[in-house]
């Protein structure tokens, strides 16, 4: 199984958000940007996991965080 790069948890995270906001209901809304922050965690502990086992096809060169 491929593991995802960083960018791919990110734009997941981006998903989340968007649903989100087009979400009337409250805890379907919250249940969203839940996943956005899990997708957002995940992203940075591979963003970590990369740079300490030095994994440069899982990342992506010259991503930055997402505002």
């Amino acid at each position: 199984m491929r593991m995802k790069k960083v960018s791919e948890y990110r734009q997941h995270a981006l998903e989340c958000r968007a649903l989100a906001m087009n979400m009337p209901n409250h805890d379907q809304r919250d249940q969203l940007l839940s996943m956005a922050r899990t997708w957002d965690r995940l992203a940075e502990e591979r963003e970590r996991g990369v740079q300490i086992s030095g994994d440069a096809g899982a990342s992506d060169e010259g991503a930055g965080p997402s505002p």
